[in-house]
């Protein structure tokens, strides 16, 4: 039945009701926007839209196999990548390709040719060529420009662009496109997607979980904002972080000898994603335990600091020791 199609998509009745729909009516747009926060199912949305396409509204288990395989000839997945040594990494890849991370990754305009290329050729197995875009938000104004020029002539090709920020985008991009909104989790179906999840559901490359030092904070679930997969890998992060060094930044003192061995600690036991992420959990705990403004102000510095490739340990010193009341600001 075609409403098994998205049976596992938890909590997005109204997306899943539109996409059902067009594949039961064969009324399929050229493009469509799926957009709503990261980790609430788009991605899986996609995979099982486009299954519908390609065997019909019922799906099938065969082509699903190949798409989550990423092996099937008519479909082409882009993500943002890194540029490393002249090469463009997918960000998928990064941790294991030992790619800096401190810089968010992008959609590049050679990317975007590349998408204008895939659609031009014939399809080997479907009906139709297939392209899915993450994180279309991600793109600087050569690469959005070829997009809209891709956009304003698909061929027969179909496009799902996925965004977290589709504000973010040019509205004529946008205007193009059947837009699909996708919605945060309410905590008990958050729950519910949470407990249908294997052991170790994933895992990030590159995150090894380190022993266990006492409860999860409550600010992971506050950070994830009724996302399960954000949830996910905040989890994954907090459990890759060295014992201790968490609660050495929470309970930071006015002592210029533990600032200062924090910071070479951090700097040197966290890559730039990481040291990025626990900032944003470091400042939630300051924000909910203080409301202290001048906090919150310091930290946006330091986060800019780290996000501009100033020397980190240097960033850290600097910032804790006025955090910590070692020294005065400036």
């Amino acid at each position: 039945m075609a409403e098994d199609l998205f049976a596992d998509l938890v909590g997005q009745t109204p997306a899943t009701a539109l996409l059902r729909a067009a594949l039961v009516q064969g009324r399929l747009a050229p493009a469509y926007l799926f957009s709503g926060p990261d980790g609430v199912g788009r991605s899986l949305a996609a995979r099982r839209f486009l299954e519908g396409v390609i065997a019909g509204p019922e799906g099938s288990m065969a082509v699903r196999r190949r798409l989550e395989e990423g092996n099937h000839p008519d479909l082409l997945w882009v993500e943002p990548t890194y540029s490393d040594k002249g090469q463009l990494v997918p960000a998928s890849q990064a941790v294991e390709a030992g790619v800096s991370r401190r810089a968010p990754p992008q959609l590049r305009l050679e990317q975007v040719r590349g998408v204008s290329q895939f659609l031009g050729r014939r399809p080997l197995e479907a009906s139709r060529c297939l392209v899915v875009i993450e994180a279309v938000e991600a793109m600087a104004e050569g690469a959005a420009n070829a997009l809209l020029k891709t956009l304003e002539e698909p061929g027969d090709g179909l496009l799902v662009l996925l965004s977290a920020a589709p504000d973010r985008l040019l509205s004529t991009i946008r205007s193009r496109c059947q837009q699909v909104p996708f919605a945060r989790l309410q905590p008990e179906l958050l729950q519910r997607v949470l407990a249908g999840l294997p052991p170790h559901a994933a895992q990030a490359p590159g995150l090894e979980p380190a022993p266990a030092t006492g409860p999860e904070p409550p600010e992971l679930r506050e950070l994830a904002a009724g996302s399960p997969g954000a949830l996910l890998r905040h989890r994954q992060q907090w459990q890759a972080l060295p014992a201790g060094l968490a609660e050495r930044l929470s309970g930071l003192t006015a002592s210029p000898v533990e600032a200062l061995a924090l910071a070479r600690d951090l700097s040197e036991a966290l890559d730039g994603e990481q040291q990025l992420w626990l900032l944003d959990w470091w400042q939630l705990r300051l924000w909910r335990r203080h409301h202290i403004p001048a906090q919150q102000h310091r930290l946006e510095t330091l986060r800019r600091q780290l996000r501009a490739y100033v020397q980190p340990r240097l960033a850290w010193e600097v910032a804790l020791l006025e955090l910590s009341g070692a020294v005065s600001a400036g």
